[in-house]
Parts: C-alpha cells; structure tokens; sequence
C-alpha cells in the first residue's frame, strides 16, 4: 500500500475543517533550487530573531527579561518542549524532547498538535514536503505562523533542506517522498541532538522515539447521503523505540468545536508505557 497516497486522501478530509492553505506556489521562488529557497527563508527568520534580540537588548535593566535570555542561551539539546495537552494524553504525561523524532501516519492534525506546542510558546517551525499543508488549520491549533517556514517541493534535496532547517527551527516537519534508509536518519539524528531540534515525520522514519499512528476513523455530520462533516474521533496507536507496550487512546481529530482532545478512552498501561517514554531521549 502507498501510505503517501493515503495519507493524501486523509489530508483532502482534514482539509474540509480549513479556512485556507497556503499552497506551493506561495512559498516558491522562480529559478531557485529549493535549497536556495530554504537558506532564503532562514535568513530572512535570522533577521526576524536578530531583531528581537535587539529588543531585548534594549530592556536588559529588567532582571526577569536578562534572566529568561540567560536561560534560552544555556539551555540543554536534552530539553523538553512545551506539549499540547492531546499529544500529553498520547505521551502518558510525557513531553515531548528536543533531538528526538516523532513519526506520524495517518493525520496531518495530529502532526499540527505537534508542533502547536513548541510554536506557542514562540518556537520556530519548518515544514518540508507537504504543499498540502493547511495553514489556516495550523493557526487554528495554535501554530504561529509569523515563526513558520515552508519549503513545499524540496525536490531530490530534501534530505539538505531538513538538515538546514534543522541547524536554525526547533520543530521541523518533514514528508520523505520515499524509502528513508536508517545511514541518513542516523546522520540526522546526530545533529538533531547536537542542535536540540525535534523532528516531525510524516510517515515512517528508522528509529523514531514514538510513532503515532491512525488504526480507525469515526466521522460525524454526514446524513443520509448529504450534510457537513463536523468532527473525526480517531484511534491512536503509540508505540515508544524501547516500549514493549502499544497504547491506543481515542482523540477527537478534530472535535465538533475544532478542537482536538481526548474523548477520554484509552488502552494502555500507563504506569508502564510512561516509564517507557519517560526513558526515551
């Protein structure tokens, strides 16, 4: 089975509890490779960022503003990173972890919970790959799209244009367009580590620390041939690299006011599957 061409048609689903998307030709510059185009956006985020700093420069009087810089410059790769509470439920309590990998199939807005985390509390993200990607969705879960970096169609570089995202975002999002072979995740998944950045894959990807995925759908709104959808309950498995445990929760993805949360029902052990995801990373 082509999960690309699943994963697709779940994203044309998604997609009916959208606004807007931001599409390939919006982010794409002419007669660029998209690796140019990724360093293009970077500096351009560099700017942005050399701004603010400048800003708090300007206040260092205030010790609270002095402190809270100290503490971003001094902060461990090995750190957590601020979780949504939906993706907390999957995690059993745990958060989420700069240099790590977190692998999803199946749903382009548990991937948005993802990263809503990290992006709302001011963390940079990148999404690579995905010229699907609902922008308007991911403002709705809470993704800042002043701190949002799009690179639709890498091309035969993707695997560069992640790493140079990764060297600058926090989060990067990234849909491999085939096979990922485990010498290119480990090479990536040393410098996430020296940088601290957490990567999203959308699909599969060799040794991810926990891997989300959608064994059923429940779609509701829909009458006798006709009506609206207004809302997706979804089982979620969530399988740890070094857990023995499969957990299955049931998310509301999203829930008939937009949100997305647990409908409260869940199949796991989680005393166990904790210690297990609390182990890795």
């Amino acid at each position: 089975m082509c999960w690309a061409a699943v994963d697709d048609r779940i994203d044309l689903f998604e997609q009916v509890f959208e606004h807007g998307s931001m599409t390939g030709s919006e982010a794409t510059a002419s007669r660029v490779t998209a690796l140019d185009q990724a360093r293009l956006l970077l500096a351009q985020a560099k700017d942005r960022k050399s701004a603010q700093k400048s800003l708090l420069k300007a206040a260092a009087e205030a010790p609270s503003v002095a402190r809270v810089q100290q503490a971003l410059d001094t902060a461990g790769v090995d750190r957590e990173l601020p979780t949504h509470p939906a993706v907390g439920v999957l995690l059993a309590g745990a958060s989420l972890r700069g240099g790590s990998v977190y692998s999803v199939r199946g749903s382009a807005a548990l991937v948005m919970a993802l990263m809503a985390g990290p992006s709302a509390e001011g963390a940079w993200c990148g999404v690579v790959g995905v010229p699907s990607f609902g922008a308007e969705a991911a403002r709705g879960l809470g993704v800042d799209l002043e701190r949002l970096v799009l690179v639709p169609d890498p091309g035969p570089e993707w695997l560069s244009v992640v790493a140079a995202l990764v060297d600058a975002l926090t989060v990067v999002v990234v849909r491999p367009p085939g096979e990922v072979t485990p010498g290119e995740a480990s090479r990536l998944a040393a410098r996430l580590r020296t940088r601290g950045a957490m990567l999203i894959a959308y699909g599969s990807w060799p040794g991810s620390e926990a891997r989300f995925e959608i064994e059923s759908n429940t779609w509701t709104g829909l009458g006798d041939g006709e009506g609206l959808l207004t809302a997706r309950r979804a089982t979620v498995a969530v399988t740890g690299r070094r857990a023995a445990v499969r957990a299955r929760h049931e998310l509301w993805l999203p829930a008939p006011d937009g949100t997305i949360r647990s409908t409260g029902t869940s199949e796991a052990r989680p005393e166990e599957w904790a210690d297990q995801i609390g182990a890795v990373g």
